[in-house]
């Protein structure tokens, strides 16, 4: 498989600047462009292989959200929630000065690229939002808010794929060679007076915010939610995997009837959240952006 090119935009926070890494495919003049966003614990090489089917007809960006990946860490915790997530990619499609472009985000990246989309005068054109809704489930952030910023360090990747899978067994089934390639890039080597070893890539303070989240707040950020998803001007699909605890079919119908009125699509045999990396996967979401005239 290609490898894509590591990049990086200077940001600016309530701290200063700092930098966020996104990796990018294809053809770097392709006026095309396509941005993938990850979910909360994960980083921008979890959509290689959607990136790599679509690098032929899109100049695809996958950022690492600031806390992760090769992005900066910030100073001040409470600094990773939506307000600095949005900044951060609308000075990421400064520098890409796309005059559109299309969004695929998973989870808390589908919350970004709907905020995103919301905005007046947006460029997103297209927006496919996997199993994420302005609605999100308590008992799932329960089960999320029970492994983030907890993670153990690992004598090995297979030791850490096997962690990871305990925490993602939602994300449905995958060969060893799928789930190998989810996790390395997971990881950030350590060689310190405990020996060689790995620990997961993020700061693990993403947790801070999340926990501090009361059920006031949820409901006030359930409505903003909903506000933007009803400000979407784009054409929308959202997937859903048939199993899952965060976006219930409920609110899938929901999102059909109100807003863009989206497009929906149910992926049987998997939780939260397809990964996009199956071919069947991967077909759906090709499927729709290309559909476009």
């Amino acid at each position: 498989m290609t490898e894509p090119r590591l990049e990086f935009v200077q940001c600016l926070g309530t701290q200063g600047l700092h930098r966020m890494a996104y990796w990018e495919w294809g053809d770097a003049g392709n006026p095309k462009v396509l941005v993938c966003v990850h979910g909360l614990s994960r980083q921008g090489r979890d959509f290689d292989a959607l990136a790599h089917a679509l690098c032929r007809d899109y100049r695809v960006v996958c950022p690492d959200v600031v806390g992760r990946g090769r992005s900066d860490w910030l100073g001040e915790p409470m600094g990773y929630q939506m307000p600095q997530y949005v900044a951060d990619m609308v000075t990421l499609l400064a520098r890409l000065n796309a005059k559109t472009l299309d969004w695929v985000g998973t989870s808390m990246g589908g919350l970004v690229g709907m905020c995103v989309a919301a905005l007046p005068g947006s460029p997103v054109r297209q927006l496919v939002l996997n199993d994420v809704g302005p609605t999100i489930e308590p008992q799932a952030l329960e089960r999320i808010g029970a492994y983030v910023g907890k993670a153990p360090r690992f004598a090995s990747v297979d030791e850490a794929a096997d962690y990871l899978w305990s925490v993602s067994t939602g994300f449905g089934e995958h060969t060893r060679e799928q789930w190998l390639a989810l996790t390395r890039p997971m990881l950030k080597d350590v060689d310190d007076e405990h020996g060689e070893g790995f620990v997961p890539h993020y700061d693990p303070r993403i947790a801070v915010p999340f926990h501090a989240v009361t059920p006031e707040l949820a409901a006030e950020a359930q409505r903003r939610l909903w506000e933007q998803y009803d400000a979407v001007r784009a054409r929308t699909l959202v997937l859903r995997g048939a199993h899952s605890d965060l976006l219930t079919a409920d609110t899938l119908q929901a999102m059909t009837q109100r807003g863009p009125r989206a497009t929906a699509h149910v992926f049987p045999a998997v939780g939260h959240a397809p990964t996009l990396v199956t071919p069947e996967q991967i077909a759906v979401v090709q499927e729709f952006l290309l559909a476009h005239p």
